[in-house]
């Protein structure tokens, strides 16, 4: 892996394209644009039958420059930096600080090709890539340029850490339809790799980033709950959200998932007693200090009445 730095201070991690890919790209343009010469070649050979000797030798000279050295250049001029070797090894060629390249670059890596390519047989090339750190042949070099890999093995992405079990189902009334993708990209970033932060850097930045829900949804976390685990607890809301969403299909959004009546389901009445979060319908759980999840159930059927079940949901039908 190598580290450029662009001009605006930012540090690009590329993995530079070692010498048996590059020879294989290399091949492959070689073979293409030799085939493309002896094309031309026979096509100009037969229309210059007439033509005197030295004619033909300047024809053949121009064949060369246009088709094998300015054939290249032109390509990859055009194609910022990907040939058709480069293309199917899965190689690109960029500036030093990971820019695409323009047509400069790409005349000096041509000019110096026809060198130590074409006229030593890839020797030079091949010698100047292995002594290289990143695998730069002279053309790189005196251009400015390096050869990367763009196709890379892709990481195995991280799953978002599951929320605590009493925060499961505890936001469900929240109206995450403000909340930007961005921020739900960020806040998935900060989970997967909060075990890698910084303990100070990390809990600023989940405090920014529940701060930033929370003005977006306009409801505050109930005291004591981490930032972290509020954050954990609103993405698992979401997903779980989605999942509904696709799994009901056609059916309307009654048949997809039971609606509260009132109250908090039972997992979480406890939580929600102790903390004061508001039930759905404007009433707040009461706050008893020993009261247990089973004792708020109970409280709240009392209130409500034997017509629903012990979950705190309506009753089917």
């Amino acid at each position: 892996m190598s580290e450029l730095v662009t001009g605006d201070a930012v540090v690009l991690e590329l993995r530079p394209a070692r010498l048996p890919s590059r020879a294989l790209a290399a091949a492959i343009d070689l073979a293409v644009v030799f085939c493309v010469f002896m094309l031309v070649s026979v096509v100009v050979g037969i229309a210059s039958v007439t033509l005197d000797e030295a004619a033909v030798a300047a024809i053949g000279v121009a064949l060369f420059l246009l088709v094998l050295i300015g054939g290249p250049i032109a390509v990859e001029t055009l194609s910022h930096g990907r040939s058709l070797g480069k293309l199917a090894c899965g190689l690109r060629v960029v500036r030093d600080d990971g820019g695409p390249i323009r047509f400069r670059h790409a005349l000096v890596r041509g000019a110096m090709g026809a060198v130590e390519i074409l006229m030593t047989f890839g020797v030079v090339a091949s010698i100047a890539s292995l002594v290289s750190a990143r695998g730069r042949r002279l053309g790189d070099v005196f251009a400015g340029t390096l050869v990367i890999r763009e196709r890379v093995t892709a990481k195995r992405s991280v799953a978002v850490p599951p929320p605590p079990p009493w925060l499961v189902g505890r936001f469900s009334q929240l109206d995450l339809s403000a909340v930007p993708d961005e921020l739900w990209l960020a806040i998935r970033q900060y989970l997967t790799r909060m075990h890698q932060l910084d303990p100070g850097v990390g809990s600023s930045m989940a405090t920014r980033l529940a701060d930033e829900v929370v003005s977006r949804t306009g409801i505050a976390p109930p005291q004591g709950i981490p930032a972290a685990a509020f954050l954990a607890a609103v993405v698992h809301e979401r997903q779980a959200r989605d999942v509904r969403r696709v799994f009901a299909g056609g059916r309307g959004a009654s048949s997809a998932a039971p609606v509260p009546v009132g109250g908090a389901p039972e997992s979480a009445g406890g939580v929600a007693g102790s903390v004061g979060f508001a039930a759905p319908g404007g009433a707040v759980a009461p706050g008893g200090s020993g009261a247990s999840a089973g004792g708020a159930g109970s409280g709240v059927e009392e209130q409500k009445g034997a017509g629903r079940s012990s979950a705190g949901f309506a009753p089917p039908g």
